[in-house]
């Protein structure tokens, strides 16, 4: 087998193992370049939506590439870009909304929260600089967004180095059962903490990604937060960069509770993976008020508002609305829950199944009447994917999410495009994964 050892002059992520290299991908397949084929379950880490090999999105960067390829945002703007904003805007849960691209999920997060900060300045609370979010959740990589990021594991190697926010515990009925009240009430006992004055914004997964696993919250949960959030003068951000863009059936993860947010940030899906793109998302309103106040927003980035990425986004886009992929995954999402519990709810080591739309999870524990997770050390959720992956199919998993260090997930977040079928080919794949594993 033709696969790459981590000895030449590429510094991977995971630096210890060998890896097939990629040949091609259409639709939610990929291909080594041994001829071997794989489920894309995962989407990558949930990004590809739309699928692979999608010709219209390869023309529609190749024509504003031949174009212009790059100019900065403070001097220029592009048909692309203005043509994108103007196609999603309406689809956000925002008054007139006002889209801020940037390259990445972190990058967005990091943008959000110095937006969040800037607009309580405008609005003459210069006292608000505090950020509010829950343990165990996950927002990304930079020092911002990994100050407001609750994975332990990922935090460790750098709390002397970073500023530190305020974390309450999420909800998760699966280990710590609660009403969606009992839930919110934890970040009213923060603001009150913290002081409310100085307290600008919370930021929070509509639906928990990675951190917990597809965890959806009880229904009362988000309504109470925005009330609190409106009570003590607390911008609410909706962090969708994983399950925004059609995920889990609905535009947006938060429109499962018609709840608005402040500010709203998404990439991954956003360019369907052919480019990293994503995007702040703001009220006209603040946006306004920031130049009347302040001048300008005070953040930039070198490939901000990027053309190239813009006409991959707006391609991507009209894929989904053209095919009907939201309506899609609600629907295929659906049965993928519906197979997951046939095959998996009476498994002596599947603790829970949870999710929404074509994002799933599995937990998995040592004991199921007690919900005691595996020892971190046993590793049984990278070994589950490695497994899945050798059999063909590529899941996402997760570590920590039962106590910071203890608790394995994996999941499924196939491409929006992905048929019943396909699903009934990934739940097989992964249950004969999980059966060479954990038994059956």
């Amino acid at each position: 087998m033709n696969y790459k050892h981590p000895q030449g002059h590429v510094f991977y992520r995971k630096m210890g193992h060998a890896r097939p290299e990629i040949s091609h991908g259409e639709g939610i397949y990929l291909w080594d370049t041994n001829g071997k084929r794989y489920i894309d379950g995962s989407g990558g880490p949930i990004v590809v939506n739309v699928g692979h090999g999608r010709s219209a999105i390869i023309a529609a960067m190749q024509e504003q590439a031949q174009q212009a390829a790059y100019v900065h945002a403070t001097m220029f703007t592009s048909g692309a870009l203005e043509q994108y904003a103007a196609a999603v805007a309406p689809l956000l849960p925002l008054p007139d909304a006002k889209i801020y691209p940037l390259s990445s999920g972190s990058e967005v997060v990091e943008g959000a929260i110095k937006l969040a900060r800037q607009i309580q300045m405008a609005r003459g609370e210069h006292g608000r600089f505090r950020i509010i979010s829950r343990h165990q959740s996950y927002h990304g990589t930079t020092f911002g967004a990994l100050a407001v990021s609750g994975r332990v594991g990922m935090r460790a190697p750098y709390l002397p180095m970073m500023p530190d926010g305020i974390h309450i515990q999420p909800p998760y009925p699966y280990r710590h059962p609660a009403s969606g009240a009992e839930s919110a009430a934890r970040l009213e006992e923060a603001i009150l903490a913290a002081g409310a004055g100085s307290v600008a914004a919370f930021i929070a997964e509509p639906i928990s990604g990675a951190g917990l696993g597809a965890i959806v919250p009880p229904d009362d949960y988000w309504p109470r937060i925005r009330a609190i959030c409106d009570r003590y003068g607390v911008l609410l951000i909706a962090d969708e960069v994983l399950v925004g863009m059609g995920r889990t059936g609905q535009w947006w993860g938060i429109n499962h509770w018609d709840v608005q947010p402040d500010i709203l940030v998404t990439a991954k899906g956003v360019a369907g993976g052919y480019f990293p793109f994503g995007f702040v998302a703001a009220k006209g309103e603040d946006v306004n008020l920031i130049y009347e106040k302040l001048g300008d927003f005070n953040h930039g980035g070198t490939f901000s508002h990027h053309a190239v990425g813009a006409a991959a986004a707006l391609a991507t886009l009209r894929i989904i609305q053209e095919e009907n992929l939201v309506e899609n995954a609600a629907v295929v999402g659906q049965y993928l829950g519906q197979q997951l519990y046939h095959t998996f709810s009476e498994h002596p080591h599947i603790g829970d199944i949870r999710g929404r739309g074509l994002f799933w999870a599995l937990e998995l524990v040592q004991n199921r009447d007690t919900k005691q997770p595996f020892p971190a050390k046993e590793k049984i959720a990278p070994t589950l994917h490695k497994l899945a992956f050798d059999l063909g199919l590529i899941i996402y998993y997760g570590q920590g999410n039962a106590d910071g260090s203890s608790g394995d997930i994996v999941m499924l977040g196939p491409p929006l495009i992905t048929t019943k079928a396909q699903v009934d080919e990934m739940v097989e794949i992964l249950a004969t994964a999980v059966t060479q594993k954990l038994g059956s």
